[in-house]
């Protein structure tokens, strides 16, 4: 079900069109170790032994949920778009991927200054606004009051999702498809356009995932630049 009625004509207006992409798609992770990223895991400061959330297993990007933190791109990214497939394997839980890192640890001694795009299970596809912000329709009926809105602790920083029913069941696969277009964030869920903001207070920076809680499986984190704002892209 849907939660709000999506105006193609806004979108169009909002997105101008989308983006053209070229064809010099490529992988994140090798899948064989973890090169190009780096994690960042606060309980690994304090105690040498606490070992990374983060793995590869049997060709997949891995995260085992505990002890909380991120793997984030060495790299920062501007004007791509980025695939992800991913899935709960043995229960629902909590995850996401973050677009604009910057800035380590500025909300709990944790979480990197970001725009995360959720994937916890019945969630996939709402924004968290941590240290950055950016701007939806409907902001206040997705976001609550006005005078609430914020990117610190104590704020109201979720801007939830357009949609109801874009995942498949558990343990199946799920892809997500995240396009960053200038300071436009624009996102879907097995081929639902799911959310989609615009006046992002950051248009670059590293690419991170979550070790929240849940274990997640990743098998593809691909990104493909984006050339020109002009063309037709992805709906």
């Amino acid at each position: 079900m849907k939660k709000y009625i999506l105006s193609s004509c806004i979108a169009v207006a909002l997105f101008g069109g989308a983006a053209n992409v070229n064809a010099q798609t490529r992988s994140l992770f090798n899948f064989k170790d973890l090169s190009g990223w780096h994690i960042d895991v606060p309980a690994m400061d304090k105690d040498a032994a606490v070992k990374s959330p983060f793995i590869v297993r049997n060709g997949v990007v891995v995260s085992l949920a505990n002890p909380q933190g991120h793997i984030i791109t060495d790299d920062s990214y501007e004007n791509y778009r980025l695939e992800v497939q991913y899935r709960f394997p043995a229960k629902p839980g909590n995850c996401g991927v973050l677009v604009f890192v910057s800035t380590p640890r500025v909300l709990y001694d944790m979480f990197p200054k970001s725009i995360e795009v959720q994937l916890q299970n019945k969630d996939a596809g709402d924004f968290w606004c941590i240290g950055e912000d950016i701007t939806v329709p409907d902001m206040e009926k997705r976001r609550g009051p006005k005078s609430e809105w914020g990117a610190v602790d104590g704020k109201k920083r979720r801007i939830i999702n357009l949609t109801d029913g874009s995942e498949k069941p558990l343990g199946q696969w799920n892809t997500m498809i995240v396009e960053c277009v200038g300071n436009a964030v624009k996102v879907w869920v097995n081929g639902d356009l799911v959310n989609y903001g615009t006046g992002a207070t950051a248009s670059k920076g590293q690419i991170a995932l979550q070790a929240e809680g849940s274990e997640v499986e990743f098998r593809k984190v691909d990104l493909t630049p984006i050339t020109t704002l002009s063309a037709k892209g992805h709906d």
